[in-house]
């Protein structure tokens, strides 16, 4: 079930839950593109009030991507102009992402700037920071806002902070809060606390496999110009399940 924030003739705002991709998916799991045509073509029947009626696939524009394991707040396109506008808005990063997270760790300072160099393994399909000048290097920045830190056993010290994303690179903030000191819960890619491979069980040397849990992040608030109207746009929705349950000082 689809959960819609906005909908017009040109664009379709969504809330992408954990677990799914934003783009087509491989095989027969479930993907936002698949979910969303088939919305539109199923709310296009019904405007005809012919259920019988075969009607051209709706077109679905992808216009930005989160990762799997990530939720958030999503824009596509329902027709192609739209999507070439809204495109180009992010090319131009006049499009604007906001998430919520929690940290294992708390930030020296409530508001933090990190500038890092990441390299892409694109075999591996992980990032890692690197050294200014290595081949491949991108630059990337976000600011880290603090919003409230708990003690919650057996993880210890938790943060609940703001990412703004000052520019758009493969796993950027678990890279970087992770290269920072400051893993985010529940990544099993970037925190080692959260690997799938875990030291071995004592007396053998089987490795304990991590239990699995959804990374603690979410892209909560999208702006972005409509491709229409011109009509500057504002859409946020905070993360309500998980970790994100233990705590309360989220944007207002």
């Amino acid at each position: 079930m689809l959960n819609i924030l906005y909908e017009d003739e040109a664009i379709l705002v969504v809330w992408k839950p954990v677990g799914m991709e934003s783009q087509s998916a491989r095989g027969f799991q479930a993907d936002m593109v698949s979910e969303i045509r088939r919305y539109l073509s199923t709310k296009n029947r019904e405007d005809n009030h012919n259920l019988s009626t075969k009607s051209t696939e709706p077109y679905v524009g992808v216009i930005h991507r989160l990762d799997k394991p990530v939720s958030g707040v999503m824009v596509y396109a329902k027709e192609k102009k739209a999507a070439a506008a809204l495109s180009k808005q992010v090319s131009e990063g006049k499009m604007h992402k906001k998430y919520l997270t929690v940290l294992c760790g708390k930030p020296v300072d409530n508001v933090e700037k990190y500038v890092d160099y990441l390299l892409k393994d694109e075999k591996e399909n992980v990032s890692r920071i690197v050294d200014m000048g290595i081949k491949g290097g991108k630059r990337a920045e976000l600011i880290c806002r603090a919003l409230e830190t708990k003690e919650i056993p057996p993880y210890g010290q938790l943060t609940l902070a703001e990412i703004e994303l000052l520019t758009g690179r493969h796993h950027q903030i678990r890279v970087q809060m992770s290269g920072h000191g400051m893993p985010i819960w529940g990544d099993n890619r970037y925190n080692p606390k959260f690997s799938q491979r875990q030291p071995a069980e004592p007396g053998t040397r089987i490795p304990r496999r991590a239990p699995r849990t959804d990374v603690a992040l979410a892209a909560f608030e999208l702006t972005f110009t409509h491709p229409v109207t011109g009509k500057q746009l504002t859409f946020r929705q905070n993360p309500s399940g998980g970790i994100f349950r233990q705590f309360g000082a989220f944007p207002s």
